[in-house]
């Protein structure tokens, strides 16, 4: 069976960009919406991409739409929701706000996944861990159910807890993985561009 059928990939669009002032994922970085960016860093691993969020406005990328199964649980919400959703074992889970992000480096944590039992697998530069660039195993759905039951909300913690295998990046894919949380973030990314 093709890999690429056997992943899912999810794109948490639900937070409240508070930061931003603006939907992140609607955000436009050289032209086009960070959400486009990052589905056509998706789309030679998999087609199978569903964006989790209430906002119809994401509707223009004309891709499936699922709501967060409970509201205000941030990440960890988000990721319960798109493992519970899931008919396969991986799922490749992403922020809507890493409008740089390559199919190169996804195809790496896809790729490793595949070699290690761990339920999680994520992208991590040493310093700082990338829990919302990874796959996860659809077996982590009790872990995730769990931690919401008990109001545990903190992702990096979370996934510190359960077994997971961490893939090193280098200092040049630093900024491939950056997550555009603000206005003066996404003027400095454009600014870089120059």
């Amino acid at each position: 069976m093709d890999k690429s059928q056997e992943i899912t990939a999810y794109v948490l669009c639900g937070g409240k960009s508070v930061r931003m002032q603006a939907e992140k994922g609607l955000v436009l970085y050289k032209g086009k919406p960070f959400i486009r960016w990052i589905i056509e860093a998706i789309m030679p691993i998999t087609s199978n991409i569903i964006l989790v969020t209430s906002n119809g406005d994401y509707s223009l990328v004309g891709l499936p739409m699922i709501e967060d199964t409970y509201a205000d649980k941030g990440p960890v919400g988000g990721i319960y929701t798109a493992l519970n959703h899931s008919t396969t074992t991986r799922n490749l889970i992403l922020s809507c706000d890493i409008p740089k992000i390559t199919t190169e480096l996804l195809r790496t944590v896809t790729d490793e996944s595949w070699e290690t039992e761990a339920p999680v697998t994520f992208l991590s530069d040493g310093k700082n861990d990338y829990p919302l660039i990874g796959v996860y195993s659809k077996s982590a759905l009790k872990i995730f159910a769990d931690a919401i039951s008990a109001d545990k909300l903190k992702l990096c913690p979370l996934v510190n807890m359960i077994s997971h295998q961490k893939i090193s990046i280098n200092s040049d894919q630093k900024s491939l993985v950056q997550n555009i949380n603000s206005k003066a973030e996404l003027q400095f990314l454009n600014l870089l561009d120059l």
